[in-house]
């Protein structure tokens, strides 16, 4: 698999990773061998990129992440992120101390000295405009805990804020044909800055798979069941923020742009690696099939103009006004 450059860290990461969200939980029941399953079958894949954080499984995908590397001998970048364990979720607590007790907990859960890459994960707002957050990470960075810092965000205008500052060299964000607003502005600005862009939720949580219908049931702990409305955490990260039955017709608005011998995932994940400011994307999955049809699509050939045109269509007839003022 093709590899690019994470930004200015100089890391060479592969088109594709491997989300480690559904490893830890919110996705319904997933047991801890098919959670490790999954990690092997990414790096049997090729795959060099892992992202995970401390709150996934509360600690559990990071445990079988260390778990499954203590088996082998690739050495993946692996990134994690600190932040959310905050409770309550407020700005001012993103403070040196508490972070770096999270990433200390993390070095732990991962068995390492110092992390590749800490995220702070989705901040509130506000936190963007504390320079304290950002120096208490030069700090720990400093202090070789970590060795590169960067942010996950919610919305654009905190990706454009947050690389203000010199310190931040990867953003993590949501772009797929559902949220199109980071192609805008941001991408631009993050090339300019030399800062890596890791896009997550590349498949709406399942809608551009196209294999959803406006009466999929999903299992009580399941975000796609209990964040439906952002009951839990932004509605933006359950369905891109696309309300599910507009999402079904959309996603299959689609359909004429997707390669004969190609699903509509993988014409999806090379519709994102077509944007040359994107370092890598992250889809999820626990099924060892799907991880390796995930990898196979950044081998197909790029999308067309027309291909592109059909994609912007459908975002501004069918999506835009469900997601595009709010992230």
């Amino acid at each position: 698999m093709n590899e690019r450059r994470l930004g200015s860290t100089g890391a060479q990461v592969t088109e594709v990773g491997l989300g480690c969200w559904q490893i830890g939980g919110a996705w319904g029941d997933v047991s801890e061998e098919d959670g490790k399953a999954a990690v092997h079958a990414a790096l049997d894949e090729g795959i060099r990129f892992l992202d995970t954080a401390d709150v996934y499984g509360d600690g559990r995908s990071e445990r079988l992440i260390r778990e499954v590397l203590d088996e082998r001998d690739e050495e993946p970048f692996v990134a994690t992120k600190a932040g959310r364990r905050l409770d309550p979720h407020e700005t001012e607590r993103y403070n040196h101390e508490n972070l770096e007790r999270f990433v200390d907990r993390s070095r732990e859960n991962l068995d390492v000295d110092t992390l590749d890459l800490v995220q702070l994960h989705c901040p509130p707002t506000d936190a963007y405009y504390q320079p304290e957050t950002f120096d208490a990470m030069d700090a720990l960075k400093d202090a070789g805990k970590l060795a590169h810092y960067g942010v996950s965000v919610e919305r654009v205008e905190e990706a454009m804020k947050a690389i203000e500052y010199p310190g931040v060299e990867t953003v993590q964000i949501i772009f797929n044909p559902f949220r199109q607003r980071p192609a805008e502005r941001f991408f631009e600005a993050a090339q300019a800055e030399d800062v890596g862009v890791i896009v997550r939720v590349p498949l709406a949580s399942g809608l551009l798979t196209g294999k959803l219908d406006a009466d999929a049931e999903f299992p009580e702990n399941d975000h796609r069941n209990f964040n439906r409305e952002g009951e839990a955490f932004d509605i933006g990260e359950t369905f891109a923020g696309v309300p599910l039955a507009e999402g079904v017709e959309a996603a299959e608005a689609l359909r004429p742009a997707v390669p004969e011998n190609a699903t509509m995932a993988q014409f999806v994940l090379r519709w994102i690696l077509s944007f040359d400011a994107v370092s890598t994307v992250i889809p999820g999955s626990t099924s060892p099939d799907h991880i390796a049809d995930n990898v196979a699509a950044a081998s197909l050939p790029a999308p067309s103009p027309e291909d592109h045109r059909l994609v912007e269509a459908v975002y501004d007839e069918r999506v835009r006004q469900y997601v595009h003022h709010r992230w």
